[in-house]
């Protein structure tokens, strides 16, 4: 069991006075049971009830006073009664919807109990009949590993500990960034990660690529309406990794001859499950961020090391010495998406991209981020800074001076101008260094760092 970073998070709220039944929502294999179960060592007694088991799904089934419920937890598992240091996990929990409308008497009637559920197409079997008790309890995203956690399960603890200052030492860049291509390679999956600590084999993983994929067909198909929905849901997946991180029309999609509608409702479905996202563009420079939904969206896939593989590019990477030339820079684009997901993990908010379409003057930035009441643009390029024509079209309208650019070189800050002649700051950051970017936002938008450097 790797350390994941959600460790620090539960800890928040297992401290909280105000704590509610936390859900933990994400794909599946994405490390949801094995995050709580490593959290659980924390505790004197754990309760774990899987609901795909008969056996325990019956227990929630029954249509019981909620007193009774509880005397049954305790009793199955042979534990006296005690809330304040058992923690009780509920995994599967979409597999009872009764169970999930009993999160709330755990709330109002046991606020003492540590209460956590999760399931991994929860999204599916939501309804006007069927949700979450509003108010009643709390949500956390849980997403593939993070660089910063490969790191952590690699056991490279002089690299974290270089990561950690601020600006880093540009003496590790060549190890980091080796790293960082390693990690952009195979993704970060779980069992791909503990395949590949323990066996340093890339071969290996490819067997858990193909089973994570059959996984995630057998899964979703059960919740078509028909024939031709699980047909559509079987294409869109098969298909949708040689689409990852470009902007796509849902009519023709991947050369087919299914409707727009047809795409468009399936993708739905899709993104239901966290095994892909659609992304919509902004159009404005300032906040708040407006999704453009009559815009196309970018596609979004849950990991990038699935990407890799099922794309067909793994060997392409694999001897490559820039990331940005492989697949026409689309990796490294969405190797990025991933790695912001992890710092921005909203359950509601997707990270978004900037354009303007007009005939004369199209642009578009890969990547903006809300900070400190401004939205910052990213682009992931290795060209000079001259030439970020999107970008510069992009600072100019916006009403602050800074922006980033993701690339393959050592960190720098360096002040420059747009084509039209606007002054502005631009920090380049070494892909290593994305899940950092808040640290490092704060760090290149310091006044005073600023003027001394002007």
């Amino acid at each position: 069991m790797f350390f994941r970073n959600n460790i620090n998070t539960l800890d928040e709220w297992a401290r909280k006075k105000d704590r509610k039944p936390l859900v933990l929502r994400g794909a599946r294999q994405v490390g949801k049971t094995t995050l709580v179960k490593l959290f659980a060592k924390k505790y004197n007694h754990f309760l774990y009830y899987n609901l795909e088991e008969t056996k325990d799904k019956n227990i929630f089934k029954k249509n019981v006073q909620f007193s009774e419920l509880i005397d049954a937890i305790f009793y199955e598992r042979n534990l006296q009664k005690n809330f304040t240091s058992t923690l009780l996990f509920i995994d599967e929990i979409q597999n009872v919807p009764n169970a999930i409308q009993q999160l709330r008497y755990f709330y109002e009637e046991t606020p003492e109990f540590h209460v956590i559920a999760a399931g991994s197409l929860l999204e599916m079997v939501l309804n006007e009949n069927i949700s979450f008790p509003v108010g009643r309890v709390s949500f956390l995203k849980i997403m593939p590993f993070s660089f910063s956690e490969f790191l952590l399960a690699k056991e490279e603890t002089l690299n974290i500990n270089l990561l950690n200052n601020i600006p880093i030492a540009n003496y590790a860049h060549e190890k980091l960034t080796k790293l960082f291509y390693t990690y952009s390679l195979i993704g970060g999956m779980p069992e791909i990660i503990q395949q590949f600590v323990e066996s340093n084999d890339l071969i290996q993983l490819n067997s858990i690529y193909e089973n994570l994929i059959i996984s995630y067909l057998d899964d979703v198909e059960k919740y078509a309406k028909n024939t031709s929905e699980r047909r559509i849901i079987r294409f869109l997946i098969k298909n949708s990794f040689a689409y990852a991180g470009n902007r796509i029309k849902f009519i023709g999609f991947a050369n087919s001859n299914y409707k727009s509608k047809e795409v468009s409702e399936t993708f739905t479905i899709l993104e239901k499950t966290n095994i892909l996202k659609l992304v919509y563009p902004i159009t404005q420079e300032k906040p708040p961020l407006i999704s453009d939904f009559k815009k196309m969206p970018r596609l979004q896939l849950l990991d990038t090391g699935l990407v890799n593989y099922f794309a067909g590019v793994q060997q392409e990477i694999f001897e490559s010495k820039n990331i940005l030339d492989v697949y026409k820079g689309r990796i490294a684009e969405h190797i990025v998406a991933q790695e912001l997901d992890t710092v921005f993990p909203s359950l509601l908010k997707n990270i978004h991209f900037w354009v303007r379409e007009k005939r004369q003057s199209s642009a578009e930035v890969d990547f903006v981020i809300p900070y400190k009441n401004q939205i910052i643009p990213i682009e992931v390029k290795s060209g000079k800074s001259g030439k970020l024509r999107s970008l510069h079209q992009f600072m100019d309208q916006c009403p602050h001076k800074y922006a980033v650019r993701v690339y393959n070189s050592n960190f720098s800050i360096i002040k420059t101008k747009t084509i039209s002649g606007k002054s502005f700051y631009l920090m380049n950051l070494p892909f290593y260094l994305v899940h950092k970017i808040k640290e490092y936002l704060e760090y290149f938008t310091n006044e005073q760092f600023t003027l001394n450097k002007t």
